[in-house]
């Protein structure tokens, strides 16, 4: 189940004046090195999560309707469907009514009966759900271990600017942050 990012969040859990006065850094030839860090810790936190942080438009595509009629998300939280299109055996595409679909929200589950939905035309991608994932539109919706754990993150990044061994793992202390949070494959 391929996702394609749409539009990405507003905002970030942080802004860069909130990081500078964490990091104690007084001066403003940082800034575009503390913000870029800021993307990046999110980008991190959310891809070792599978949670998006702030709201998010995500495209979800599909070859067929599972079986059962539940499309359980790998990443969440589901906030929303906002479209859902078939594709016909020309490549047109065709809206489907939302009301069809019902969504659990607290375990990201969207599900229609299978019989009732129309199979796509194509064999390869011919659905596409549109959604919104993330805990919300502002900072605060951010979990407060989350938004500790990109803040943390940053400040790691930043203290360290200029050594590349290690960068690709979380410190100990993030980690634990997040852990709770971490889906948990079976």
């Amino acid at each position: 189940m391929p996702m394609l990012l749409l539009a990405g969040p507003a905002a970030e859990p942080w802004t860069v004046t909130d990081l500078k006065s964490f990091l104690r850094v007084e001066h403003d030839a940082d800034d575009a090195v503390i913000a870029s860090l800021l993307t990046a810790a999110r980008a991190q936190i959310e891809a070792s999560t599978c949670k998006m942080l702030l709201a998010q438009r995500w495209r979800l595509v599909l070859d067929a309707w599972p079986r059962d009629g539940r499309i359980v998300l790998r990443g969440g939280p589901l906030r929303s469907l906002i479209a859902v299109r078939t594709y016909d055996e020309r490549g047109y595409s065709h809206g489907l009514d939302l009301d069809s679909f019902v969504l659990d929200l607290a375990g990201g589950v969207i599900a229609s009966p299978p019989w009732a939905m129309p199979e796509p035309g194509r064999a390869v991608a011919g659905i596409e759900l549109d959604l919104e994932l993330g805990y919300g539109t502002a900072p605060d919706d951010v979990p407060p271990p989350l938004r500790h754990a990109v803040r943390t993150l940053v400040a790691q990044w930043y203290d360290n600017r200029g050594g590349a061994a290690g960068a690709a793992l979380l410190p100990g202390g993030v980690a634990a942050m997040i852990a709770g949070y971490r889906a948990v494959a079976l």
